[in-house]
């Protein structure tokens, strides 16, 4: 730690404590009206000043050192160092000298003698106006007493004692006085008045002055800027005053107020002065601040352009070296003394490397514009590429790739080893096959891709592509065309037989006498049996012909409850639960194939149950929770069972004729999902932790504007 920065932590713990002082000093003058003396002031402005500025001058050599660095760096630090001291002395002794003279002045106008001749004579305006005050209120009082006396011999109403008391206000030189008795609700009447307006409404006596009369005072006294009023009790028990008043000497209010007034703004002054005593040294210390700094500002100008040649050649020697070499000097290169010289040749030499390099850099710049070009092919290409060194590890996967095989995971895949990435394509490689179909599963759904191998210069590029869905189409179709054709070869003769075995019912079932109950139950059987095969060839032609849907508004929630309330119509012992959200609204849909698709997904659940019901225990009982939420553009249903689960092995049960019951075709979610498809949906079922399967069926809110087009609006 070196000398500069010691003094820099004096100076800043130093100024700490000054401001300190300084705050306290005036702190405890507050609440005083004296001036700080001349001396403290100056001796506090200079502790003050001392540090700053030595802080300012040391803050300004630091600049010069980090702005100069390098050989120039002394000199750099010199020319500010210096400069700073110049204007920092004559600015001390300058601020402490007008310091001085300031509080000389200002301790002149107010000082204590100043102040004492104000005060004394505030004191004697407001003795002359008290004296005044009090000699109104005695005549209250003594008049009261004449006044008593008078009544002693004579009512109050009679001439003579309005004489009398005419008289009294005379001699006392009063301007008007009144007689004033209480009454039983608080008002004051008036028996006796002596006031040349007569004016009986005035109020003389308020209720404080009575409250103060009867707590011991003698009198109550008031004035205003026209007149001094006193009021003072006549009798007690008949709640009479005795009310005078005498009109004030022209300007002796104004003169009362006008002393108050001079005395008042005498105070302000004298605290504006203490206050600005402060603004003035405040000031001084930051004008010598300013004046400081910007002398040290200006000594860093001065020792930049000094010193800036030197400081830009060490830059750009440092650019050029960075790579930068376009990079050229241009302070006083026009010069014809060594530093231009050294500028210019400078600026040659680089010159001389960039050339060198442009060529080198052009075609670089080629190379990673094919690089970038080959790069967006590949990441337009749905296909998956993925891009083998010779040991197997990852050199480039795109977006496809990475999509079909990780399922959009994020991660680094460059460098890992494919057998961690695609085990199944990696024993194609092993295998050393040219192109084969691949299966594998994805969370849950199987994949199917074509795969590409093709061998390069050192490794392999493997090109695939998803074809799940197109042979997902291409098995619909052929199951659709199978479909229509059972539906065409078997429906024809299923009425004849119906019909004929009725009709042998009918027509032989009293004739026979033996093996009566045999007879029945074998055309009966036949009857039920032809009727099997009825739902299944029209479940047949449902699948294979399923209308186009005709889309109207309707409300899901009540599609939806209306084909739960026929499910807990046909299973009772299954406990049933809805829930759905606030203000779903309408959704357009085909009010059939909707009331559909819910029915065939509720009996799927319902007959799941069952399978389980078989094997559980007696306690155990069935539950189906359908739940019903929207957003702005999709309905969500969800349908919950605690049945027998989703098949094992990965068992697509969407596709046509997978069934796991005895008796069933396998077409009733292959209808689910072609409905869902054609309301711009989409169905998926997963399989619960703790047994049974979850349904969810997600229905647009406008399929037909979503598939832009308006079919099967009406």
């Amino acid at each position: 730690m070196n000398l500069f920065l010691w003094l820099e932590i004096l100076c800043a713990i130093t100024l700490i404590v000054m401001v300190a002082t300084a705050y306290l000093a005036i702190a405890q003058r507050a609440n005083s009206n004296d001036l700080m003396p001349s001396e403290q002031a100056a001796v506090l402005l200079l502790g003050t000043l001392i540090p700053a500025l030595g802080i300012v001058v040391l803050w300004g050599r630091r600049v010069a050192i980090r702005r100069a660095g390098g050989t120039s760096a002394r000199l750099h630090v010199n020319l500010v160092f210096f400069f700073s001291l110049i204007a920092a002395i004559p600015t001390l002794f300058v601020a402490v000298f007008a310091s001085i003279l300031f509080q000389s002045g200002v301790e002149f106008w107010f000082s204590d003698n100043s102040r004492g001749i104000m005060e004394n004579a505030n004191e004697l305006a407001e003795g002359y106006y008290d004296e005044n005050l009090r000699y109104v209120g005695y005549h209250s009082v003594t008049m009261a007493g004449d006044l008593r006396f008078f009544l002693q011999d004579m009512p109050i109403t009679s001439p003579v004692f309005n004489e009398q008391y005419a008289l009294q206000v005379y001699r006392r030189e009063l301007s008007d006085s009144a007689v004033l008795i209480r009454a039983p609700d608080g008002a004051f009447r008036i028996p006796a008045i002596v006031d040349p307006q007569n004016d009986y409404d005035r109020d003389r006596v308020t209720p404080e002055d009575v409250e103060r009369l009867y707590a011991g005072e003698a009198f109550v006294v008031r004035s205003t800027p026209q007149r001094i009023e006193a009021v003072t009790l006549l009798d007690r028990d008949a709640e009479a005053f005795l009310y005078i008043a005498r009109n004030a000497q022209v300007g002796q209010a104004q003169l009362y107020q006008q002393a108050q007034n001079v005395v008042s703004s005498y105070a302000d002054l004298t605290q504006r002065a203490r206050v600005l005593q402060l603004q003035f040294n405040v000031a001084l210390f930051l004008v010598s601040l300013f004046l400081v700094g910007l002398a040290v500002y200006a000594a860093l100008r001065f020792a930049d352009r000094q010193v800036k040649p030197l400081t830009e050649l060490a830059d750009a020697a440092g650019e050029i070296g960075s790579g930068n070499y376009a990079m050229r000097v241009s302070g006083r290169i026009g010069k014809q003394d060594e530093i231009g010289l050294l500028g210019r040749a400078f600026n040659r030499m680089t010159s001389q490397i960039e050339r060198q390099t442009d060529a080198l850099l052009g075609a670089n710049h080629q190379l990673a514009e094919r690089r970038a070009f080959m790069e967006a092919v590949l990441e337009s290409i749905t296909a998956g590429i993925v891009s083998l060194d010779g040991v197997g590890r990852v050199l480039l996967m795109n977006g496809a790739a990475q999509r079909l095989l990780l399922d959009g995971a994020e991660g680094a895949v460059v460098g890992q080893e494919l057998e961690a990435v695609s085990p199944e394509i990696a024993q194609l490689v092993r295998d050393g096959a040219q192109s084969e179909i691949v299966q594998f599963s994805r969370n849950g759904e199987l994949v199917t891709l074509a795969v590409q191998l093709s061998p390069a210069t050192e490794g392999m590029v493997i090109t695939f592509e998803d074809i799940t869905r197109r042979l997902l189409d291409q098995r619909q179709a052929a199951w659709s065309d199978v479909a229509r054709r059972i539906a065409h070869e078997i429906k024809n003769p299923l009425t004849p037989i119906q019909l004929a075995t009725e009709r042998l019912k009918r027509r032989y079932g009293r004739q026979i006498e033996q093996d009566t109950e045999l007879f029945d139950e074998l055309t009966g059987t036949i009857i039920r049996q032809v009727g099997d095969l009825r739902k299944m060839v029209d479940e047949f032609s449902n699948f294979a012909r399923l209308p186009k849907p005709i889309f109207r508004p309707e409300d899901p929630v009540d599609l939806v409850r209306q084909a739960l309330f026929l499910q807990e119509v046909a299973n009772p012992d299954i406990a049933y639960g809805f829930s759905a959200d606030d203000d779903i609204g309408t959704i357009e849909c085909d009010r059939h194939q909707f009331g559909q698709a819910m029915t065939n997904v509720l009996k799927n659940a319902a007959e799941a149950i069952e399978t389980r019901e078989r094997d559980a225990p007696a306690d155990w009982r069935g539950r189906i929770a359908v739940t019903v939420s929207a957003d702005a553009d999709h309905l969500q249903v969800e349908i919950t069972d605690n049945g027998s689960g989703l098949p094992k092995g990965g068992v697509n049960v969407i596709e046509p004729y997978v069934t796991t019951r005895e008796k069933g075709t396998g077409l009733g979610l292959a209808i689910v999902q072609k409905i869902v498809e054609e309301h711009g949906g989409e169905l998926a079922f997963t399989g619960m932790k703790e047994g049974g399967t979850r349904a969810t069926l997600r229905f647009a809110r406008h399929p037909a504007h979503q598939d832009g087009s308006g079919d099967g609006q009406e």
